[in-house]
Order: structure tokens, then C-alpha cells, then sequence
């Protein structure tokens, strides 16, 4: 029965399952809504989506699922079989109207003539609307439910082409508030340090055991203690994304307790730098990182990936400096080190395959670069937590 209309949603890339679409039939049976399509838009949404940031595609899926149903006759024969309607008519009336329906020639005879007596009615609508009361008509065709109605010369624009959440959808530009929702998909918590936080339970349980006597318990606070090192490019192609770089640093700085950051340009080298102001005279050796942090630190590295590609796999390639070694090496130094590598890419994923560069980069940190977007920052810290 509604397993098109499943499949239309699978089609536009919406996280449906088989256990949803039962939840939403099993709606039905229960009859929480019964011949309004406005209803069963709210009940399908309730039951398929279970996330905010979908009710975009949903709307979009179910326009292009129902596009054409104007009345109520088409929504009905779309979705419910004939046999289990009239079987719930029949349900609904008495003995004595039942028999007043077979001798009017049964429940086809009356179909058919409610059929008629409603083309009577459009016709007749028509005309009225042709000779002049065009306004009253398209009033009357907005007064059903919600303004939803089938008009005479239009009809109103549905909830679901208004598409109200279409900027909750995962592509939309990361602000400081959503990043450190996304970074909180890394954590592993311990508690650490002094015991300063009210064990409220081991209290309870202590002064229990204790006759009554009231026996407070303290315990150390509940932290944190994932680490990472933070490494942003500056400068150059990435002058344009500096907002979304301050953004993702002040959120990091916030939810890590235990992270460091240094700033590198266009790609890692032998040294790295803490600040831009003083970046050519105060810098640290990278193998001095390498060395001074250990192998449980995460690494995340924040850049465009935009260079020419003798910069990333020739010594003497940067464009600043002479480098004996080759970016490559470098990068590899660190894969080999640390377990959880990953490339956060401010630039569309969708053009990535047209720059050899990012194509290079992405193949050094093993696949592991995300777009720096609500999506693909989850999908990033998913993976250092793995």
C-alpha cells in the first residue's frame, strides 16, 4: 500500500526503514487520520523522520510522490484498497441504512451517484468562475483545512512545497553554536583529578550502610579526556575561509580540555608555528611535535589542499622556504605515528576531484578527509573516536 511512496523517500536519500514504515501503516490501521491528506503529511513525517535536518528532502519526496492527487478521491485510491474502505463504511452504518442502500441498488449504485452529483458541481463552478466571481472562488478554494483546499481557478500552496526547513539540511555552512555539537560526537569521558563533585549515589549507599547517619561521598569531576592536535592552514587560498576557521577553532578550544594547535601553510613541513605574528621568528621543529606528543593524541588538519602539486611531493616545493624534505614524507611521519589522522576541507566535495592536489592529500591521510560541513564534521569525528 505504501511501499512506492517508501521507496520514493529511499530515492531521495532519506534514512527510512522497514520498522518506520510499520509504525506509519500501523497509524493507519488505528485510523489517526482518516481521508486528509494534510494529516497523513504530519503523521508520515512524525513516524519516517526522525531528524530535523531531513525535513527538507521529506518535503521534496513527498511533493514529488503526490503531485497530480488533487482531491481526496485520488489521495484514497493511491494509498487505501477499495475492499478495506468499504468494508470500514459498511462497519460505520446500521441494519437499517444498510438496507436503504440496497434498495437505493447497493453501495456502487450510490458511488456513482455521488460521482455525478460532484461533476454537477465542478461544472457548474466553472461557469460561475467564467462570469466573473473568480475571487470568490479561489476564497472558497483555499477554505478547507489549513487553507489547503482544491480551488476554482488555483489551488493553495501546500505545506510541503513551502519547504519551511530546507536550511536545517547537512550542507549548510557550519556557525559556532552547530560545530561544538559535532565535535561532541569525540569524547571519552573519565574522571579525573580531585574529588570535588557530590558522588550523590555512593552517598545514598553510604548513609544506608552507615543506620542513617548521613555520610557524604565526593568523587572527581567527569572529564574529557580525549586529545588533539590541531594543525590550520593559513594564508593564501585560505584567507576566504578564515571566518569558518575561527569558528572551528574558538568551538574546539571550548569542547577539547586537552588540545594544541599550530598553524602551518598550505602543507606540513619541517616546522609549524603557535603564532602568525611571529611565525618566522618563533617556530617549532615538527619532529619536535612528533617526539613531545604522544601516540593517543588525535590529529585533525584544517585546510583547502590547494597548491600546486611539486609542493606536496618534491623537496624544495614550498613556496615559502626551502624544505629538505617533501611534504609527503612528512605527512606520512605522522600517519605512521598516530592512529586517527583525518583532513577537514572548508572547499565543496563535489570539486575535489578536479584539484590533483586534494586528490594527493586525501590519499596521505588514507582516505580520511571531510568537507567542513555540519555532516561531514560528524562524519570526521566519528572516525577519530572509532
Amino acid at each position: 500500500m505504501l511501499i512506492n511512496f517508501f521507496l520514493t523517500l529511499r530515492k531521495y536519500k532519506l534514512p527510512v526503514t522497514i520498522r518506520e514504515l510499520m509504525d506509519l501503516i500501523s497509524g493507519l490501521q488505528h485510523q489517526l487520520v482518516y481521508a486528509n491528506l494534510d494529516d497523513f503529511y504530519l503523521l508520515s513525517r512524525t513516524a519516517l523522520v526522525k531528524d530535523e535536518k531531513n525535513y527538507d528532502k521529506f518535503d521534496r519526496a513527498f511533493s514529488a510522490y503526490f503531485k497530480g492527487l488533487e482531491d481526496l478521491h485520488g489521495l484514497l485510491e493511491s494509498l487505501i484498497p477499495d475492499e478495506w474502505l468499504r468494508h470500514e463504511f459498511e462497519k460505520s452504518l446500521s441494519p437499517e441504512q444498510l438496507k436503504e442502500i440496497e434498495s437505493l441498488g447497493g453501495l456502487e449504485k450510490l458511488i456513482e451517484a455521488f460521482k455525478k452529483a460532484k461533476e454537477e458541481a465542478e461544472a457548474k463552478a466553472g461557469e460561475e468562475g467564467k462570469d466573473g466571481d473568480e475571487g470568490n472562488a479561489d476564497r472558497q478554494g483555499q477554505s478547507g483545512p489549513g487553507g489547503l483546499g482544491k480551488g476554482k481557478k488555483k489551488k493553495a500552496k501546500k505545506v510541503w512545497d513551502e519547504r519551511q526547513y530546507k536550511n536545517l539540511d547537512d550542507s549548510v555552512e557550519l556557525g559556532t553554536r552547530n560545530i561544538k555539537m559535532a565535535l561532541r560526537r569525540l569524547r571519552k569521558f573519565a574522571r579525573t583529578g580531585a574529588e570535588d563533585e557530590l558522588d550523590i549515589s555512593g552517598t545514598i549507599k553510604s548513609t544506608a550502610h552507615n543506620g542513617g547517619m548521613l555520610d557524604i561521598k565526593m568523587r572527581p569531576e567527569r572529564r574529557n579526556t580525549v586529545k588533539v592536535l590541531l594543525f590550520l592552514d593559513i594564508g593564501g587560498s585560505m584567507d576566504a575561509h578564515v571566518k569558518i576557521c575561527e569558528e572551528l577553532f574558538s568551538a574546539s578550544r571550548t569542547e577539547f580540555k586537552h588540545i594544541e594547535s599550530f598553524y602551518f601553510h598550505n602543507f606540513i613541513y619541517e616546522s609549524v608555528w603557535k603564532d602568525n605574528r611571529r611565525r618566522m621568528a618563533e617556530r617549532m621543529p615538527t619532529a619536535e611535535v612528533l617526539n613531545k606528543f604522544s601516540q593517543d593524541y588525535k590529529v585533525v588538519f584544517v585546510g583547502d589542499a590547494t597548491m600546486a602539486p611539486y609542493e606536496i611531493t618534491h623537496a624544495g616545493g614550498s613556496v615559502e622556504h626551502w624544505n629538505e624534505e617533501p611534504g609527503a614524507a612528512w605527512m606520512e611521519k605522522f600517519s605512521t605515528i598516530y592512529d586517527k589522522v583525518i583532513w577537514l576541507n572548508p572547499t565543496p566535495q563535489e570539486t575535489w576531484e578536479y584539484s590533483s592536489s586534494v586528490m594527493m592529500t586525501q590519499e596521505l591521510v588514507g582516505g580520511n578527509m571531510f568537507p567542513l560541513t555540519i555532516k561531514g564534521l560528524e562524519e570526521g569525528m566519528g572516525n577519530l573516536s572509532k
